[in-house]
C-alpha cells in the first residue's frame, strides 16, 4: 500500500466520526498551547528580568549601607561615597555617584503628583545608571557645586503635570522649594507591572539635601567600573575603601554595608528564570501526556468499531503491517493535526501579555511541541494499532 493511499484511509477514518475526532485533537491541542505558551511566559520573565538588570548596567555596582537606621560609624556618607573614586586604592572606577532618594508631591499651577522616586544625584548618574536625557539637558557639574534647584523629569511626570505643555523651563514647586525643569528623561519600558520606571524626577544631590532630605547619610552610592571586564576588581578596590573608612576588621563576621553586583546578579536571575521555564514546560507537558491517553482511548474504540472492517481486509489479503500503518497513521494524524492547532493558538496567546509578562516564543519550543505530538500519536496509537492488527480474521467476522 502506497503513502498516499494509508493517507486516503486515515482521513477517512478520523472524518468518520467528527466530532470524536475534534474531542481528541482537543486535548491534544490544549496540550501543546500549553507548552509553548508557558515556555512563553518563563522565557518572557526571563527577558524582563535581564531587561531590568541590563537597565542598571552590567558594568555598575551598587552600594547600601546594610544597616537600617544605623549609627553614623556605619552610615554611608557623600564624604565616604567620594573616597570611593580614589585613582590609587580604586584605578578602574570610572566614576561615583551617590545618591538620595524620597517620595515627594510635585505642583505645578495648582495640579499635584506624588512622585515616588524624587532623586538627588550627580551628574555622572545618568550614563552609570543607563538612564539617558530625552529633550532639554542634563545639570552640571557646576549645578551641582551651586545647589542650583533644577530637576529633570519622567515621561509619566510630564503627562500628568504637563499635558499639552512643554515642561521645559517650568518651575515646579517640591516640598516648598522651587524647582526649574531642564529636561524630561527617556521613556522607559517597566520590566514590572508593580512600578512605574518613568514616574521618577532627578534632581542635583545639593539641592535635594537642602530642600528635601537634610544632610544625612546617602541611600545608595552607584559605582561605574571602566569596563564590564573589571567590576570584580572594582568590588575588590570598593571594599577595601569602605573597609578601611568604616574601620572594619578582618575578624568581623559582617561588614556594615552590601555591594551588588549587577553582572552577577543577572546571572543569578537568568539561572533562576531558566530553571522556572523548565518547571513551567514540565507542568505544561502533563498535559500532552493526557492527550495521549486520550488518543489511546478513542483509537482503541475506533478499533472496536472497526472490527468487521479488519477482519474483511485480513480475509482479503491484507498484511499486519496495513493494518497496524493505518492506524498509526490516524493516531499521528490526530495528534499532528492538534499540534498544528495548538502552535496556533499560542501564537496568538503570545499576543497578550499575562500576569503581566510579554510571553517571548521560542522557536525551539514550537519544534519540540509538535514533535512530541508527534512521538505521542505513534506511542499511545501503537496500541490499539497493534490490537487492531493482531486480530485473527476469522474472530473479527464473527465479532458483532
Amino acid at each position: 500500500m502506497s503513502f498516499f493511499e494509508i493517507l486516503r484511509f486515515a482521513v477517512r477514518g478520523v472524518t468518520a466520526n467528527k466530532l470524536r475526532s475534534a474531542l481528541t485533537m482537543l486535548g491534544v491541542l490544549i496540550g501543546v498551547g500549553a507548552v509553548i505558551l508557558l515556555v512563553a511566559v518563563g522565557n518572557g520573565s526571563a527577558r524582563q528580568i535581564a531587561d531590568r538588570i541590563a537597565a542598571l548596567g552590567t558594568n555598575t555596582l551598587t552600594v547600601q549601607s546594610a544597616a537600617r537606621g544605623g549609627s553614623s560609624n556605619t552610615a554611608i556618607t557623600v564624604q565616604i561615597a567620594e573616597a570611593l573614586q580614589d585613582p590609587v586604592l580604586a584605578p578602574d572606577v570610572k566614576s561615583v555617584s551617590p545618591v538620595v532618594s524620597t517620595s515627594a508631591t510635585i505642583t505645578y499651577q495648582g495640579s499635584d503628583h506624588s512622585v515616588q522616586q524624587f532623586v538627588g544625584t550627580y551628574p555622572s548618574y545618568f550614563a552609570a545608571s543607563n538612564t539617558p536625557v530625552g529633550t532639554g539637558a542634563a545639570f552640571t557639574a557646576e549645578d551641582l557645586a551651586q545647589g542650583r534647584r533644577v530637576v529633570l523629569i519622567g515621561t509619566t511626570v510630564a503627562e500628568e503635570l504637563f499635558a499639552g505643555t512643554d515642561p521645559l523651563g517650568e518651575q515646579v514647586t517640591v516640598g516648598g522649594a522651587l524647582f526649574t525643569v531642564i529636561g524630561i528623561l527617556d521613556e522607559k519600558s517597566s520590566a514590572s507591572g508593580f512600578q512605574d520606571v518613568n514616574d521618577v524626577a532627578v534632581a542635583p544631590l545639593t539641592a535635594v539635601q537642602q530642600a528635601l532630605t537634610g544632610y544625612g547619610a546617602v541611600n545608595s552610592v552607584i559605582v561605574e567600573a571602566a569596563g564590564t571586564d573589571r567590576v570584580n576588581d572594582v568590588q575588590a578596590q570598593v571594599a577595601t575603601i569602605l573597609d578601611q573608612r568604616l574601620k572594619v576588621s578582618g575578624n568581623d563576621s559582617s561588614t556594615p554595608y552590601r555591594i551588588q553586583n549587577a553582572a552577577q546578579l543577572l546571572e543569578t536571575q537568568t539561572e533562576t528564570a531558566n530553571t522556572f521555564t523548565v518547571l513551567l514546560g514540565a507542568v505544561a507537558g502533563i498535559s500532552l501526556l493526557v492527550g495521549g491517553i486520550g488518543i489511546t482511548n478513542i483509537m482503541l474504540v475506533t478499533v472496536t468499531e472497526r472490527t468487521r472492517e479488519i477482519g474483511i481486509r485480513k480475509a482479503l489479503g491484507a498484511p499486519r503491517r496495513v493494518i497496524l500503518t493505518q492506524f498509526l497513521a490516524e493516531a499521528t494524524m490526530l495528534s499532528l493535526i492538534g499540534g498544528g492547532l495548538g502552535v496556533a493558538a499560542a501564537l496568538i496567546g503570545s499576543q497578550f501579555s499575562i500576569v503581566g509578562i510579554k510571553p517571548v516564543i521560542v522557536p525551539s519550543s514550537i519544534a519540540l511541541a509538535l514533535g512530541v505530538s508527534v512521538a505521542i500519536g505513534l506511542f499511545f496509537g501503537s496500541v490499539p494499532a497493534s490490537r487492531a492488527a493482531g486480530l485473527r480474521p476469522i474472530d473479527a467476522l464473527r465479532y458483532e
